[in-house]
């Protein structure tokens, strides 16, 4: 069985409060969680859902290993 590494972005949702999750080289895979540790326990399951699916289907994994950045910008408001 091979290991695969995925990049995940997680983030508070300030509105629902949850901790969200995206999977980038997954379409942008997406699940949240009470406690990021859910959180990252659900993105691992729903990356697991994904594979299975692409497996099944004969879709190809995705081959990008896209790294999100988060930069930091200024502007004046009005």
């Amino acid at each position: 069985m091979n290991l695969l590494r995925f990049k995940v972005l997680i983030e508070w949702d300030t509105e629902d409060n949850v901790w969200v999750t995206y999977v980038p080289d997954l379409d942008w895979l997406s699940t949240y969680g009470d406690t990021r540790e859910e959180a990252l326990e659900r993105t691992r399951e729903a990356i697991l859902g994904y594979l299975e699916a692409a497996e099944k289907e004969n879709l190809p994994l995705p081959t990008s290993q896209h790294v999100p950045e988060l930069v930091e910008i200024e502007v004046t408001a009005p």
